[in-house]
């Protein structure tokens, strides 16, 4: 079972990268990640590492802490 707040997660990076209207391929380059892991991300499927989060922030230039939102304990 997947975990609510992997899918969240995912679906905030998700709408992050939609809103500056570049592609789940331009992301990967740009956080220097494969391809394959943003889209299991962005799923929901796959937790990043603190430091690929970080890579996702910048390259989607966002902080940390608003990826996390509307995610409960």
């Amino acid at each position: 079972m997947r975990d609510k707040r992997t899918i969240t997660l995912g679906f905030n990076i998700k709408v992050e990268r939609l809103r500056r209207k570049i592609t789940q391929s331009v992301l990967a380059e740009k956080a220097d990640i494969s391809m394959d892991s943003v889209i299991k991300i962005e799923g929901g499927k796959q937790t990043p590492s603190a430091l690929v989060l970080y890579d996702i922030a910048k390259a989607l230039d966002v902080t940390i802490d608003s990826l996390f939102k509307d995610i409960e304990n």
